[in-house]
């Protein structure tokens, strides 16, 4: 049995989440710090051991009209750094949007910690692979 990791890969923070065993359900872990990248990196990898990861997924930021941007190349480049892990892209258009306003619904204040936003993000990236890749 293993567990399925997203990531919301920001310039600043990557925001974490995990599936449950089943692959069914999302739940927010953490926000990392981006800088400096390679203890970024290492953390991403201890947690993904840690909670017996097999695939990470990467939310990909697209631009509306479908073209990849410099943002979308810079987390393919962070993502090639995850080294023994099926890596897997999934379209994040407008999850930010998303996530503030599960956040707001839930009346969660998440003004002064932006890094909530990462993890509610990491969350809807994850849902979004998992309800497209049920068995």
């Amino acid at each position: 049995m293993y567990k399925i990791m997203a990531l919301d890969i920001g310039t600043k923070r990557i925001g974490v989440a995990l599936s449950d065993f089943l692959l069914m359900i999302a739940n927010g872990h953490s926000c990392i710090l981006r800088q400096p990248e390679n203890k970024a990196v290492d953390e991403i990898l201890k947690i993904a051991k840690e909670n017996h990861v097999e695939k990470i997924v990467v939310g990909l930021p697209i631009n509306m009209d479908g073209t990849q941007g410099a943002q979308a190349e810079d987390c393919k480049s962070f993502a090639k750094k995850l080294s023994g892990y099926d890596v897997f892209f999934e379209d994040e258009r407008l999850t930010s949007v998303e996530a503030e306003e599960n956040l707001r619904n839930k009346k969660i204040d998440f003004r002064k910690n932006k890094g909530l936003v990462d993890i509610e993000s990491a969350c809807i990236i994850l849902e979004q692979y998992l309800s497209r890749n049920q068995k």
